[in-house]
């Protein structure tokens, strides 16, 4: 479901909607011919004005006012803006659950507010990157922590549209940040991460490995040249690859790997282990078109490995199940999608994903954890990172503009943007650097 359309939970943030910012704000003339136009349009959807009269009634709790027109009087009054930040840092506390002072309280927005400014910066340092200077925030809202005068900066004539756009904007995605914040501290995410680590490294990974430690080694691999599927793959050991001649379709591919232990063998593997920063958190919810918090937390848990053959796929399996149980722990599977075989294509859900991605999947539940383990073997995981339409740098790209958030966040209106020639113009920039050698 795309983000921008009419059952977009974003409203207000929906430049073609109901709630867009437009040229210049006037809160003394609340019965002009503009105003009259807009309360027609906004009442041709009566969803639309509940959503609207919900929003109204915070602002004004917030504010604590009763009508947009005294809004002017909080502009040019210092102390009043002052004290309602005050106010509100307090009732923000008590609506995310925020323990401590109001100073204490004020810190942890603060970080809110860096999280909204870094999903920003994500997007402009990667699928934006070079497009960067069009999508960078206004100086004098990227400096600004204190949700009150983000609020007030919406209905400030004094401010460009553009800067009271990004200002309703940073306040949506500091809402997002701290709802995620609250759900991470109902769930201990933070401790069953540790929790896991300290699995894997007490029962999984080889005794005779220290913490940490990895042996690494190359992949040398031949592309197909139409879609730039892997044909075939080798390990070789980095004194090796300095001899390497390359030529077109061939990639080198580092991989650190660690090792686990069945029966007196050792099985080399590399591993990635989740853990997503804040703001990926929160352009997932962006983009799953969610305010529910659940979504972007309760799967932070997972694990991707990659292994040398299907073979080795099965021991690890099962060796993952046998050292749960030597954690004194049963080891459940469930959702298990196994396309490495190639019986099956993988079912693609996820907006820009697709279905010529193949993996084992399955979640592990296992000591009050549920974890997400992706599982490759050497070939599928290169195709996973280099052919054409499965290549994970494509799949950011995809996912980022087909599912709206790209529009939502930069709408073409207040930055100038052709979105579509800009993802077009991503996908060739990334499949020309996948595939130079």
């Amino acid at each position: 479901m795309s983000v921008i359309n009419e059952h977009s939970v974003f409203t207000s943030l929906r430049q073609h909607g109901p709630l867009a910012v437009e040229e210049t704000v006037n809160l003394m003339k609340p019965f002009s011919k503009r105003t009259r136009a807009w309360v027609k349009q906004l009442s041709s959807n009566r969803n639309n004005v509940t959503k609207y009269r919900a929003l109204r009634s915070q602002i004004f709790e917030f504010l604590e006012i009763s009508s947009f027109k005294e809004i002017e009087g909080i502009f040019n009054n210092k102390e009043l803006r002052v004290e309602l930040s005050q106010r509100a840092y307090g009732r923000l506390g008590n609506m995310f659950g925020m323990q401590g002072t109001n100073n204490e309280i004020e810190s942890r927005v603060n970080e809110y507010s860096r999280t909204a400014d870094a999903v920003i910066n994500s997007l402009r340092n990667k699928v934006f990157k070079p497009y960067a200077s069009h999508i960078e925030t206004t100086n004098e809202i990227e400096v600004i922590n204190d949700p009150i005068e983000l609020l007030l900066i919406i209905f400030n004539d004094r401010y460009h549209k553009k800067a009271r756009f990004e200002a309703r904007r940073k306040l949506q995605l500091m809402n997002l940040a701290a709802s995620i914040h609250q759900r991470e501290n109902e769930t201990g995410i933070e401790d069953k991460f540790s929790s896991f680590l300290s699995f894997l490294n007490d029962y999984v990974w080889s005794p005779k490995l220290k913490i940490g430690e990895h042996d690494p080694v190359y992949l040398l691999s031949h592309h197909d040249k139409k879609d730039f599927r892997c044909t075939e793959v080798e390990v070789i050991e980095r004194k090796e690859a300095a001899d390497v001649q390359f030529e077109d379709g061939m990639k080198l591919t580092l991989l650190k790997r660690r090792s686990f232990e069945v029966d007196g063998r050792e099985y080399p593997i590399y591993v990635s282990i989740r853990k997503k920063p804040p703001e990926a958190k929160v352009l997932k919810l962006l983009r799953k078109n969610e305010k529910n918090p659940a979504a972007a937390v309760d799967d932070e848990l997972g694990l991707m490995a990659v292994l040398n053959s299907m073979a080795d796929v099965k021991i690890f399996q099962n060796h993952l199940t046998r050292s749960a149980s030597r954690a004194d722990s049963f080891m459940v599977l469930e959702d298990i999608s196994d396309t490495l075989s190639g019986a099956e294509k993988y079912a693609a859900t996820n907006t820009g994903s697709s279905s010529k991605t193949p993996m084992l999947k399955f979640f592990a539940k296992l000591g009050g954890m549920r974890v997400e383990f992706i599982i490759h073997t050497n070939r599928t995981w290169l195709n996973y990172m280099y052919q054409r339409d499965v290549a994970h740098d494509e799949y950011e790209v995809r996912r980022i503009f087909d599912s709206g958030v790209a529009e939502l966040l930069f709408p073409d209106d207040i930055f100038y943007l052709n979105h579509q020639a800009i993802r077009n113009d991503m996908l060739k920039l990334f499949r020309k650097q996948i595939e130079q050698i």
